[in-house]
């Protein structure tokens, strides 16, 4: 099935720009089971995209991380392409008036993402790619090749609150890197990374629909990237690991002083 990427594009900002920028650290939340939040925001994204998404391609289901936990298997299982949905990935950022959040959305097929779309309505910015083709910001190509920045004077997207106590604090005390941020959006993170904004990425525990996007979007930028365990990502329900660079040779260092003991 062909994809119009500007219909989806455009169906993603303008639902983005409509429910919101008005709710932005202007609305309720529930807490879930894990201890995440949800906000009547993520649900109205939610359904607004998935309507205006089968007006267009009604033979391609949704997954998306407000659905039941039977609703997702099923999703996950199907052989046909699927709409892979995060309304919201930065919740607690959105809630409490942290500009760093975004709408995540990925067009995957049997274990494959074929297209993500990142959206931050804050920046108006738009990441986009597809696979084999390349990604882009807001229409400028995104390329990572000649990326030379060694670790040591490296920035780091570290999130610790998922890692074993002995790695966190192992970069905690020897901080092989020169500075460490954190911001809570894993779909964001990937596309930041994509854009040269930081150098390395450790995350212990996030779900596909939380790095789908991103981490096409990353890849085609020509990143690199595998699990702690350094095997390939799978586009599964199963949470993942995720260690990613921008070059080979800061990704095999990076790597290394992870899994060091």
């Amino acid at each position: 099935m062909d994809i119009d990427v500007e219909v989806v594009k455009t169906i993603v900002r303008r639902v983005a720009i409509a429910e919101l920028l008005p709710r932005f650290a202007n609305v309720e939340c529930t807490i879930k089971a894990d201890r995440s939040i949800v906000t009547e925001a993520d649900l109205i994204v939610q359904s607004q995209i998935k309507a205006q998404l089968q007006e267009v391609y009604p033979g391609i289901e949704m997954l998306s991380e407000e659905m039941t936990v039977a609703e997702q298997q099923a999703a996950i299982r199907s052989s046909q392409p699927i709409w892979c949905l995060d309304p919201i990935d930065g919740t607690s950022n959105f809630f409490v008036g942290v500009p760093y959040y975004c709408v995540s959305l990925a067009l995957m097929k049997q274990g494959e993402a074929l297209l993500g779309l990142v959206y931050d309505p804050n920046r108006d910015e738009y990441f986009i790619a597809e696979k084999n083709k390349g990604a882009w910001l807001n229409g400028d190509l995104l390329n990572l090749e000649g990326s030379n920045t060694p670790l040591k004077t490296s920035i780091a997207l570290v999130d610790f609150k998922r890692l074993s106590s002995d790695l966190a604090q192992k970069l905690v005390v020897q901080m092989p890197y020169a500075s460490q941020r954190s911001f809570g959006s894993v779909a964001l993170d990937w596309c930041w990374l994509a854009s040269g904004r930081c150098h390395v990425y450790c995350h212990g525990k996030q779900n596909v629909w939380d790095y789908a996007a991103g981490h096409l979007i990353f890849s085609e930028a020509g990143g690199i990237s595998a699990t702690l365990t350094g095997d390939a990502l799978s586009y599964d329900l199963t949470p993942t690991s995720a260690v990613g660079a921008l070059s080979p040779r800061l990704f095999d260092e990076w790597l290394a002083c992870l899994r060091s003991e």
